[in-house]
């Protein structure tokens, strides 16, 4: 590591990162212009050279580094990581516990005190992802942790620091066994093929575990579900185990059809039963009003940003008119699940679409349930970006 090295702070910046807001914004730093190297252990200063915090240097899409403590005389060192990371563990024993879920987060950044690092567990196997160049300096150290703390088969890493937060690519093994893949995990009791050699994505995300429950003990059965920017299909694999008459499940990408069936597979649900469509969901919501196609269930689940050859999609600018769309081809009674990981607005402003949407139809709604992270994804109140999941569970009414 090289040495400490003093960062001075805009005085307006001060009192936030005093309260615990961990991430180092570039706005808020004296002089930016000065050369740092990724992973320097920073202390942050204000204008009097008086301490407010020390952290880490490490650029990625949101800041530049991340504040790790408040305490002057805490040293950050492998102890310091190995403490946080085993913390983290004792806090998720009831997964660990768990026969039916073999899937889960282990250690979600500034949730657990160190922002720009992640871990997941499959069956045995821990993910760390990497967002910044900086934390991943710190790499012998956490992999240390882990092999002090937890017995494993192997261990995996993703390097998400290339200069837009995107994945770097290579083989991704650390250490321990090679993963036979797919490597076959149980979440409440559905299977999911996971790859943690292929690409950024390994085929499920974690954070959507309590919404694919309800929709699978709820509201699927004997229902047809639309599943939108469906991915690797695993709602439409949950409501189908549910009882759903039939699913279909729409995403742009060629892949997502063979892991779609592969999901399907590995629940014994014949792929041939439901509807696998790669197409521009978009198209397809035209497609669907042409046929007069209508659904039970509606399940909207967009990226927070995503661009294919005719459309760019914002969250924050578009997720109302996609929702227009969806309302369209609902059957009255029937459910929207209105889900965004956009970290840039709240709840509120998430509820003022689906309001928007339904008053420029002329239509009526009943808002149902809603979610946000998980336990497993801890988040910390003074970081609200953080807790970025929105899910909505909307009846429309007509």
């Amino acid at each position: 590591m090289d040495k400490e090295m003093n960062l001075k702070i805009k005085q307006k910046f001060v009192k936030d990162y005093k309260n615990g807001y961990p991430l180092i914004s570039k706005e808020s730093i004296v002089n930016s212009k000065n050369f740092i190297n990724e992973g320097t252990i920073i202390n942050l200063v204000d204008e009097r050279n008086g301490f407010i915090g020390k952290g880490y240097y490490g650029k990625q899409n949101k800041g530049l580094g991340w504040i790790l403590s408040l305490k002057e005389h805490e040293k950050l060192d492998p102890k310091f990581f190995e403490d946080k990371i085993k913390q983290a563990i004792e806090n998720r024993q009831q997964y660990y516990n768990s026969s039916d879920t073999t899937a889960f987060r282990v250690f979600n950044g500034e949730g657990d005190g160190i922002g720009g690092l992640t871990i997941d567990f499959f069956d045995g196997f821990y993910l760390i992802s990497w967002y910044s160049e900086g934390i991943y300096q710190f790499k012998d150290w956490v992999i240390q942790a882990i092999k002090n703390i937890v017995e494993f088969k192997g261990i995996y890493q993703k390097k998400r620091f290339d200069t837009k937060g995107q994945y770097i690519e290579e083989d991704d093994f650390v250490m321990g066994e090679r993963g036979q893949f797919p490597i076959i995990v149980k979440e409440n009791g559905v299977n999911f093929a996971i790859y943690l050699n292929d690409g950024a994505m390994v085929g499920v995300f974690l954070d959507q575990r309590e919404v694919r429950k309800l929709i699978r003990d709820k509201y699927a059965y004997d229902k047809t579900v639309l599943n939108t920017f469906s991915y690797t299909g695993a709602f439409s694999v949950f409501a189908a185990v549910g009882g759903a008459s039939k699913t279909t499940s729409v995403d742009l990408a060629n892949r997502s059809l063979d892991k779609t069936k592969e999901q399907f597979k590995i629940n014994g649900i014949d792929p041939a039963t439901e509807s696998i469509v790669v197409e521009d969901v978009f198209h397809y919501f035209k497609y669907a009003v042409k046929k007069n196609l209508t659904f039970d269930m509606v399940i909207l689940d967009p990226p927070s940003f995503a661009r294919s050859k005719k459309h760019t999609f914002s969250a924050e600018k578009d997720y109302k008119n996609l929702l227009k769309e969806a309302i369209t081809i609902t059957e009255n009674d029937g459910v929207i699940v209105a889900s965004t990981n956009c970290s840039t607005f709240g709840m509120n402003k998430f509820k003022g679409f689906i309001d928007t949407a339904f008053k420029e139809l002329g239509g009526q709604y009943k808002l149902m349930e809603e979610f946000s992270l998980p336990n497993d994804f801890k988040t910390t109140k003074q970081f609200k970006e953080g807790n970025y999941l929105k899910v909505v569970f909307i009846r429309k009414i007509k």
